[in-house]
C-alpha cells in the first residue's frame, strides 16, 4: 500500500557572513521500507535518529531532499502536501503532544468535525451523528462533545486523537510516539483501543516509539534506525529472539526486568553487549559513523553491516 524508496531529508547548516550553506545535517539517508494493508510496522530508536522525520515526510510536513513516495502503485512525492488531495485524506497522524494537537479554543465536536468538513460534504445533523460515533468507537461518550480539551485527562485527549485520526477512514495512520507521556495502565487502554479500531476497519499503522516494550506489543514488523538509517528490519521474532546489529541488541538489553532476581545477570548482561558494541563497532559503522547498507539475513531479516 506504502512504498518509501531511498527517502532522503537534509537539513542545511549555514555559516559565514552571508550565511551560506556550509553542510547537511542528514536527519534520514537513504530509507527504504513498505507498509502493507492492514499492517503495523515500528519504527523504532533513540531520540534524533531521525524516526519522526520520516512519519512527518511522509504527511506532507518536512521537504524531501531525494527518495520517493508511491501509495496504492502510484507516485505521490510531487503532490503529497497538496491540500484536499486523496492521499491527504487516506493518510492520517497520531501526534505526540495530543495537547498542542487539539484547539484549545474549540469543542471536541469541532475537534473531530474538522477532516469531515474539509473533506465530506456533511449537513449538520450527519455531522454530530459521524462524531458521535467516532467517540463510541473509542470509548467515549457522546456527551463529551460539547467539552473542551482541557477539560479531560491525558488519555482521554489521547482517544480524541484517534478518534479524529480515523473520521475519514483513512487506509494509513503515522502514529508519532501515541501513549509515551501517559502513564501505563492508561498506556494500555489507548493501545488496546487503537488495536481495536485497526481490526474493525482495517486500517495499516506506522507506529514510531523509542519503547521496545510497547512496540513488542503492537507490531508485526520492526526497523530500528540510528544515525538517520535502518541499522536492522525484521519480524517481531527475528528482533527479539535473534537481534544481529550492536546497536539493536544494546537496546533490547536495556529494556528493564520486572524480576527482581535477574537484576545481576541482567547487568552482566549489559557489560557483555557494552563491550562488544565498542569491539566490534567497525564492522557495523563507517569510519563517519554512517550506517552501512542493509544485507539480507533470510526472508524478512536484513541487519546493515560490512
Amino acid at each position: 500500500m506504502l512504498e518509501v524508496k531511498d527517502l532522503k531529508i537534509y537539513y542545511p547548516i549555514r555559516g559565514g557572513i552571508l550565511g551560506r550553506v556550509v553542510d547537511y545535517v542528514r536527519a534520514v539517508d537513504g530509507v527504504t521500507f513498505t507498509v502493507e494493508p492492514r499492517q503495523t510496522i515500528g519504527l523504532v530508536g533513540e531520540s534524533g535518529s531521525g524516526k519522526s522525520t520520516i512519519g512527518k515526510a511522509i504527511l506532507g510536513l518536512v521537504p524531501l531532499a531525494g527518495g520517493s513516495i508511491h501509495f496504492n502503485g502510484e507516485d505521490i512525492t510531487k503532490h503529497i502536501g497538496k491540500n484536499r488531495s486523496p492521499y491527504r485524506k487516506s493518510v492520517q497522524m497520531i501526534f505526540q503532544d495530543v495537547l498542542s494537537s487539539l484547539n484549545s479554543k474549540k469543542r471536541v465536536l469541532d475537534v473531530i468535525a474538522e477532516p469531515l468538513r474539509n473533506f465530506e460534504n456533511m449537513t449538520k445533523a450527519e455531522e454530530r451523528k459521524r462524531v458521535d460515533e467516532l467517540l463510541s468507537i473509542v470509548g467515549m461518550s457522546p456527551d463529551n462533545a460539547l467539552k473542551y480539551p482541557h477539560e479531560f485527562s491525558g488519555g482521554q485527549r489521547q482517544r480524541i486523537g484517534v478518534a479524529r485520526a480515523i473520521a475519514l477512514r483513512p487506509k494509513l495512520i503515522v502514529a508519532d510516539e501515541p501513549v509515551s507521556a501517559l502513564d501505563l495502565s492508561i498506556q494500555a487502554q489507548v493501545l488496546n483501543y487503537m488495536k481495536d479500531v485497526q481490526e474493525e476497519m482495517g486500517l495499516s499503522y506506522l507506529f514510531i516509539s523509542h519503547d521496545l516494550g510497547v512496540v513488542k506489543h503492537m507490531c508485526e514488523y520492526l526497523a530500528i534506525m540510528h544515525n538517520g538509517r535502518f541499522v536492522e528490519f525484521g519480524s517481531r521474532k527475528d528482533i527479539y529472539s535473534d537481534p544481529v546489529h550492536i546497536y539493536t541488541r544494546k537496546l533490547i538489553a536495556s529494556i528493564p526486568s520486572m524480576d527482581p532476581d535477574d537484576r545481576e545477570k541482567n547487568e552482566q548482561q549489559r557489560d557483555i553487549i557494552s563491550r562488544e558494541y565498542t569491539e566490534r563497532y567497525k564492522d557495523f559503522y563507517q569510519e563517519n559513523g554512517k550506517v552501512y547498507d542493509l544485507k539480507k539475513r533470510n526472508e524478512t531479516h536484513y541487519v546493515a553491516t560490512l
